[in-house]
């Protein structure tokens, strides 16, 4: 008796899947619940897993798509699958090798290897005067060019054919020209989509600033080791960052906001997405309720969505829901940017990689590690009052990192 297993239901807005990868094999046998495929949406990866042990029948292939529903493969009562029979490709190979075995060998030309050729004086006297072997006969031994022919060649015989004028030669090109084609991914283009909708749909604009690095970094340095000692994980900026921008959006709440139909919904929390690189493209975990969590907490909650990232282990409840966004397109070097609102939200932060710069300070020229900070918003409902003011509000928290504990 054979059990169908079928795409499963994840998610209300999810009509369709499609078959990343198969972890087992047709003909594997399975155990009930170990994992036997991957289905990737427009928002996830996810884990298919055998319904009870037995055979695997793979029905669906790496990379269809699949509805809601359809079968993905069958799962047989009994032990392993025999081994693969001979494939049909096997056969008319074997055949065709005992054929060309068989064949009997072309029998080589009657005229020797020598003729036609040029004795060294001959070819010597033939190539000064440009004469075309091919219309000089040989008359030595087997048809051998002497070098009196070669002389008569030179005293009146023109080639038998007039040689064709040459192309321009045509610069070599070296290297590897390859090209290769993948399709893309269910996730991969659902962000194309919803990129190109919020530059079209969204009256997007960029402020900028900069941050003087230096208080944030040597608060670190002084605390580092025992913040990790006491909480059991590293103090690293993304914190600070997150802390800042739920103590601005306090001040702000239109850039914590978004526009449904012609109404404008206020949060009275902060759930901020946090961009992250995963293997399959960009995905944007959420921190609930960032506002009234403490450094050490908000380590914590990265980490922990980072990890899942990288692994493809978020699940849609995990990525849907933020009012607010974060983005480091620092770690990858970037120094300034505008990044893209990820939407319903109406306001993203994009934080670049730290460089030593010559800044004045009080009359007096010094080197800091500053960085800078790029704030997109909707400028539908963010003026360019609260736009600008948050950006300064999350500056000066973290050139006073002591304001984010006092709340001033």
């Amino acid at each position: 008796m054979s059990l169908e297993i079928k795409v499963p239901a994840v998610g209300e807005s999810i009509t369709e899947v499609v078959l990343s990868r198969w972890v087992k094999n047709d003909g594997d046998f399975v155990e009930m619940d170990e994992i036997i495929a991957e289905l990737e949406s427009d928002k996830a990866t996810f884990e298919l897993t055998a319904e009870k042990a037995g055979t695997l029948k793979i029905v669906a292939q790496e990379g269809d798509t699949l509805e809601i529903g359809a079968v993905v493969c069958t799962i047989e009562e009994g032990g392993a699958a025999p081994a693969a029979k001979e494939t049909a490709a096997e056969k008319p190979a074997e055949v065709k090798a005992e054929a060309s075995a068989q064949a009997p060998v072309a029998e080589k030309s009657a005229e020797n290897y020598a003729t036609g050729t040029p004795s060294p004086a001959a070819a010597k006297i033939l190539a000064e005067k440009g004469v075309d072997t091919g219309s000089v006969k040989g008359t030595g031994v087997d048809g051998r060019i002497t070098k009196a022919d070669a002389m008569k060649a030179e005293a009146g015989k023109a080639p038998a054919k007039a040689e064709a004028p040459k192309a321009p030669a045509q610069p070599a090109i070296t290297g590897s020209r390859d090209e290769r084609r993948e399709k893309m991914s269910p996730l991969r283009k659902t962000v194309a989509k919803r990129l190109v909708a919020v530059k079209a749909e969204t009256a997007m604009l960029t402020t900028f600033n900069e941050v003087n690095m230096k208080p944030i970094m040597d608060l670190r340095s002084k605390y580092k080791d025992q913040f990790k000692e006491k909480y059991g994980v590293g103090l690293g900026f993304m914190s600070f960052f997150t802390k800042a921008v739920t103590e601005a959006l306090k001040d702000f709440p239109a850039v914590n906001a978004r526009i449904e139909g012609e109404e404008i919904v206020y949060n009275n929390f902060a759930d901020v997405s946090i961009a992250v690189s995963a293997p399959k493209g960009l995905v944007v975990p959420v921190i609930r309720n960032a506002e009234s969590k403490s450094l050490a907490e908000l380590e914590k909650s990265v980490l922990e969505l980072a990890l899942k990232a990288r692994e493809n282990k978020l699940t849609i409840e995990e990525m849907t829901g933020g009012t607010f966004t974060i983005t480091n397109g620092g770690v990858f070097g970037s120094m300034m940017s505008t990044p893209i609102i990820n939407s319903p939200q109406s306001a993203i932060l994009g934080m670049h990689n730290i460089v030593e710069r010559p800044v004045a300070e009080k009359g007096e020229v010094v080197i800091r590690p500053m960085m800078y900070i790029a704030l997109s918003y909707d400028h539908r409902i963010i003026d360019g009052r609260e736009s600008v003011g948050f950006l300064v509000r999350v500056k000066q928290l973290l050139e006073d990192p002591a304001r984010l504990l006092l709340g001033v």
